[in-house]
């Protein structure tokens, strides 16, 4: 695990506005900023209800998004910065994107891959590796989540 540079507590903040906001959308509570330097070059929450798309993970809308406002797929000189630990899928797509630096909020017990099941942001079998920070703003990550599912429950929905 790497230490956490100044932009990324800035950048969590945003992360979690966004997390909320897809909350607000019932969606599961994901929120994702890619950053270039003290740039926002791509944002996203999680749209899978709102896009019936089963890959709109908030790490993946945000990588679309830094993707185009940059003019190209390889995002070697960026930062992602996600609430919640990225699983498999979302893990693979910042290794194809070549993203420069990982940063998360809160471990994913069930599907996290970026050290807790599987390590695929360092695996040296894959032709690309990024540093990874843990733990940033990690109560407030875990709270938008568990108030969230609680909700849920309370709603009789899972």
């Amino acid at each position: 695990m790497v230490d956490p540079t100044p932009p990324d507590e800035t950048m969590m903040d945003l992360a979690l506005d966004l997390a909320a906001a897809a909350a607000e959308a019932s969606e599961i509570p994901v929120g994702a900023v890619v950053f270039k330097g003290d740039r926002v070059v791509g944002t996203g929450g999680n749209r899978r209800e709102v896009d019936d798309d089963p890959t709109a993970h908030a790490e993946i809308v945000a990588l679309r998004e830094a993707g185009r406002t940059l003019g190209r797929w390889r995002l070697d000189d960026c930062t992602l910065v996600v609430t919640l630990e990225p699983c498999p899928m979302c893990a693979g797509a910042l290794v194809n994107a070549r993203i420069g630096r990982l940063v998360y909020g809160i471990k994913d017990p069930k599907a996290g891959a970026a050290g807790t099941l599987y390590n695929i942001p360092t695996d040296t079998r894959l032709n690309h590796r990024m540093p990874v920070t843990a733990g940033i703003r990690e109560d407030d990550c875990l709270s938008l989540l568990q108030s969230f599912f609680k909700r849920r429950r309370e709603a009789g929905r899972t």
